[in-house]
């Protein structure tokens, strides 16, 4: 026959809100250079600024529809 215990021994944390917390020092990026990426990453960001430059178009050219000056036939 197993006995089971049901001993609960809860672990204490302090929570600190981050506007009470004592300011730390900040890093400086100033003289890292350029971060090395690899061949897919590059294709991968690109493909997103490609698809954010084409979104912002379609957004721009519906906007503009709305507003009339463009006369789209429908």
């Amino acid at each position: 026959m197993a006995i089971h215990s049901n001993s609960y021994d809860p672990e204490c944390f302090r929570v600190i809100h981050p506007l009470d917390d004592i300011a730390e020092e900040k890093c400086s990026s100033e003289g890292l250079g350029r971060i090395a990426m690899t061949r897919p990453v590059r294709i991968s960001l690109t493909v997103l600024r490609i698809y954010l430059i084409a979104m912002t178009l379609m957004l721009v050219f519906h906007a503009l529809e709305l507003a009339g000056v463009f006369h789209a036939p429908r």
